[in-house]
């Protein structure tokens, strides 16, 4: 196999990670802290990797990744994932939540639903808490029945989905650190 590349970069909300392997993206990170955890979370999903320039394609994804981060409105259905190794059913998932526009959002009954297997909800979480392209494949943009946020398995867990859905203007925005009398500053 030929061995993957990475780049970290600087994006409005932090450190992320691209890395692939010739044109193909192979895994993607969310925001980290500092540049060992950006590397880690690329491991995992990835293996390991070794610093380099991204080709055209990718450098492209990287520039859309920013501008996402700062607001823009952003799809990301022009680059080439690299699905070897992913199973089917999350591939159908992956697909649907790739397919939800910036400042949208759908519950995981409905991406269930539009996978053809309506009684899958836990699954396409789980589906989702495994995704190797996070921002790439927007499953921030999936929330629990209602409403609600539901889970992320990402750093920052919830607070991190709250902050990505404000920024695209897809969720009533709430209080990251509010007091619990609810007041706005």
């Amino acid at each position: 196999m030929i061995a993957a590349s990475h780049l970290i970069f600087d994006t409005a909300l932090g450190r992320c990670g691209i890395a692939w392997r010739g044109t193909r993206v192979v895994a993607t990170s969310l925001p980290e802290g500092d540049d060992a955890h950006v590397l880690s979370a690329l491991a995992r999903r990835a293996g390991e990797t070794a610093a380099g320039e991204p080709p055209a394609p990718v450098a492209a994804g990287v520039a859309a990744i920013r501008r996402l981060l700062a607001g823009a409105a952003e799809s990301f259905n022009f680059l080439d994932l690299d699905l070897d190794g992913v199973a089917e059913f999350d591939r159908r998932v992956y697909a649907v939540a790739l397919a939800i526009p910036v400042g949208e959002t759908r519950t995981y009954g409905e991406v269930a639903r539009a996978i053809g297997e309506p009684d899958a909800a836990r699954a396409v979480g789980r589906a989702l808490g495994a995704n190797p392209f996070p921002i790439v494949v927007p499953c921030h943009r999936v929330l629990a029945a209602g409403g609600a946020i539901g889970g992320f398995s990402a750093p920052g867990g919830i607070a991190t989905k709250r902050r990505l859905l404000a920024i695209e203007s897809a969720h009533a925005p709430l209080p990251l650190f509010a007091a619990s009398g609810g007041g706005t500053g």
